[in-house]
């Protein structure tokens, strides 16, 4: 029986365990496809008709108006995954949270990246709900979909921790990262069109990415139970093969001891020996003479 650990297809990518920006680059490449699928086949069945994807799909995913929320709870966790404008958004968006990410993860580590994200999202969704208590006028739409605040709470994690870090372009150009980040911010305002809830949405997420450095920096781990949680699921699910090979090992050995005793000069410690040789090359490594010792004191001859 082989003992090796079964291994994903995506843990052959180099690096992808240890890589959460990775992850959460692959996690939203995968929610764009299935977007992307679900509305092809959506026009397929109803004929072209945009209305039944909006009305099955986006209304139960994008983060919608403060009065639907109520009905809608779960959007506050869907929102920031799905991109709705098409690849360019997601392709625009995962460069910004490559960009950041690799920053906070050089320094913090891998652990940190995904529970900031999500955080940074929950924080901006909130919001972006919360303003809409003060008199704004809503939008003519169907809800908020994008990464955005948790790009933001990247950002402002990233200028937190190094707001002296430089990104270097060829050996002698280099852009500092509050120039990159300022760019960012102005191109994130200008999108939201000035609509103040969106906009503080954004201001949510970032306020999330500097709050969490400052955790960090005063020895918390405010991220830390994801990782347990996540651990401790995945040890019920998936058993442990070796302690599971030493428990059927040790099973086979008593009933092969109770079986082989002793008989006619078959000494036990022989018996032990060519057992231990089938624990460890299997049957068919046993010699001819040893394989008639066995067969001989099975039959107690």
């Amino acid at each position: 029986m082989s003992t090796r650990r079964k291994r994903s297809a995506l843990s052959y990518i180099p690096g992808y365990k240890n890589n959460a920006v990775l992850q959460l680059i692959m996690a939203s490449g995968v929610a764009f496809v299935v977007l992307g699928v679900s509305w092809a086949i959506i026009k397929i069945v109803y004929e072209g008709n945009d209305a039944n994807f909006n009305q099955y799909f986006i209304r139960n995913l994008a983060l919608p108006s403060l009065q639907v929320f109520k009905t809608h709870w779960w959007t506050l966790l869907t929102y920031g995954w799905f991109h709705f404008n098409g690849f360019w958004e997601l392709l625009s968006n995962m460069l910004w949270l490559y960009c950041f990410g690799s920053v906070v993860q050089m320094l913090v580590g891998h652990r940190q990246i995904i529970p900031l994200y999500v955080y940074s999202l929950l924080t901006g969704g909130a919001f972006y709900l919360l303003t809409q208590l003060l008199p704004v006028s809503m939008p003519a739409t169907i809800g908020i979909l994008g990464s955005r605040a948790g790009l933001m709470g990247m950002a402002a994690a990233a200028v937190s921790l190094t707001p002296q870090y430089r990104f270097y372009l060829t050996e002698t150009f280099s852009v500092p990262i509050l120039v990159v980040a300022g760019v960012f911010a102005a191109l994130m305002i200008i999108g939201s069109g000035f609509f103040l809830p969106v906009i503080l949405m954004l201001a949510g997420g970032a306020l999330m990415g500097f709050w969490y450095i400052k955790l960090l920096k005063a020895g918390y781990r405010p991220g830390e139970w994801m990782y347990s949680f996540s651990e401790k699921v995945e040890s019920l699910v998936t058993p442990n093969e070796n302690a599971l090979w030493l428990k059927q090992s040790k099973k086979r050995n008593e009933g092969a001891g109770a079986m082989y005793e002793p008989k006619n000069g078959i000494s036990q410690k022989r018996i032990d020996d060519i057992l231990d040789k089938i624990n460890q090359k299997g049957y068919n490594s046993l010699s001819k003479e040893e394989k008639d010792i066995l067969l001989r004191a099975a039959k107690g001859e």
